[in-house]
């Protein structure tokens, strides 16, 4: 059409390594780097390898159930667990997640439905070390000030 840029893919468009066809059906944890295409279904969850560019694409007839961990999430089938994408994820027309979406950058079409919550993260990093961060409240307790600590009735000596 006229007027019209031709715009740019935000997500790689690379190949995919690994494919889980339709009358496939996995069960237990997947790791992977590279990409991944599921038109099966995979019981357990999907995780990326870190510091990589992975790509995990999940077809119209495919399924996970379990949580899902990448940096490029693309969506157009059903998900049963939490969606943590820290770079992109796009949620495709039919797409239905039954979890809660940690996103960095979203692109949602119409028809795609979210059963949950969805959690913008500034930082990416966060997003796929999830198991290994610090306890915020026991961390927010240590930093009280001494009066404040009096004040609760709580000596600062020990």
């Amino acid at each position: 059409m006229l007027g019209k840029k031709k715009q740019k893919p935000r997500r790689p468009a690379g190949h995919f390594d690994t494919l889980v066809s339709s009358r496939t059906t996995v069960k237990g944890d997947v790791h992977f780097s590279g990409g991944l295409h599921v038109d099966g279904t995979i019981r357990g969850r999907v995780v990326a390898e870190e510091g990589g560019d992975a790509v995990l694409r999940l077809s119209e007839v495919g399924s996970v159930e379990g949580d899902i961990v990448a940096p490029h999430v693309i969506v157009n089938g059903t998900v049963h667990g939490d969606v943590y994408a820290s770079t992109h994820l796009e949620l495709a027309e039919k797409a239905s997640i039954h979890g809660n979406v940690y996103y960095n950058l979203i692109e949602m079409a119409m028809g795609a439905s979210v059963n949950g919550s969805l959690v913008h993260q500034n930082e990416p990093v966060g997003l796929l070390s999830r198991d290994k961060q610090p306890d915020a409240i026991g961390d927010a307790v240590s930093e009280e000030k001494p009066e404040e600590k009096e004040s609760m009735g709580v000596s600062g000596k020990e």
